[in-house]
């Protein structure tokens, strides 16, 4: 492993990293009139400016020198396969294949599998049924700590699985007890209300965030970028960090915005009403990070 490159990172430079396109998630107009409405998207897309909007993603992506790799279309897997964080942990010494909590998703992990083994990447584990746990509901803290959210799409048996996993390579994992919300249908991950920006500094909800896990947080030395109540559903709260205090936002969220410039942030928009909002995913969710630059002083 190249000692200046992590996978144990949210918020190191991006050097590579898996997305798969809007085109070939969603497919074709046919395809989104048929499962739209069953996956729980808010409304029905426009593929035509999901793909603009998509573009323009990916665009932003390259601009940080970022290597793209794709996952190609597979007809076993749906529209959510584009938020294909969630079929997938990256981890200094392998993939590790999620199992997900949303019955419509089961067979993205295996699908992604495909991808990275024809890219030589190795595979560290699985997590079996019945655990399960989705990427979204995990993030870095620092390289020896995850934050694992235990909800309605990770639960305690998959937490336990990916403690076993994690403990040869000195990882320990601090489980996050999410709120019910809007129940088992809702799209809600741990990084719906946390996403790490820096070593140091954290965008959050916190109405919905656990007591313990925010002092947690605070006595970590984060400082938190408190996200608005309007700005909620907006994806104000999911925001990803494609270097250290460089980030995407999704257009529409002004304070948010706003909080991360006065914490000297770069914030980079994106249009997102077809390819995040409506199917409650941002640009955490559309992205699969690999190896990010380690951050100096790190282990």
């Amino acid at each position: 492993m190249n000692n200046t490159l992590t996978c144990h990172s949210e918020y190191g430079k991006i050097d590579s990293i898996f997305i798969k396109k809007v085109k070939d998630a969603f497919v074709n107009k046919r395809t989104i009139k048929e499962q739209w409405a069953s996956l729980n998207y808010l409304d029905e897309p426009n593929i035509n400016k999901a793909i603009e909007e998509y573009h323009q993603f990916e665009n932003l992506l390259k601009s940080v020198g970022s290597k793209l790799q794709y996952f190609p279309q597979n007809a076993q897997v749906g529209m959510d396969s584009m938020y294909c964080r969630d079929a997938s942990i990256a981890t200094n010494k392998g993939m590790i294949l999620c199992q997900m909590g949303k019955a419509q998703r089961i067979k993205e992990p295996e699908v992604a599998a495909i991808a990275f083994k024809k890219k030589g990447i190795q595979i560290l584990g699985k997590i079996e049924a019945p655990g399960s746990i989705e990427g979204g509901d995990v993030a870095w803290l620092d390289e020896k700590t995850l934050a694992v959210g235990h909800g309605y799409r990770s639960d305690h048996e998959g937490f336990r699985q990916l403690q076993e996993l994690l403990t040869p390579l000195g990882v320990n994992c601090i489980q996050v007890q999410l709120p019910h919300y809007k129940g088992p249908s809702d799209v809600f991950h741990l990084m719906s209300i946390f996403s790490p920006i820096d070593k140091d500094l954290a965008v959050v909800y916190s109405p919905l965030m656990p007591v313990n896990f925010r002092n947690e947080l605070i006595s970590r030395g984060y400082d938190l970028v408190e996200v608005p109540e309007e700005e909620f559903e907006s994806m104000g709260c999911n925001v990803l960090a494609i270097a250290p205090r460089v980030c995407l936002l999704v257009k529409g969220n002004p304070t948010t915005k706003a909080a991360l410039q006065k914490a000297e942030c770069t914030v980079l928009e994106y249009e997102g009403m077809e390819i995040s909002v409506k199917g409650g995913g941002g640009p955490t969710c559309l992205t699969r990070p690999i190896w990010r630059q380690r951050h100096q002083g790190a282990n």
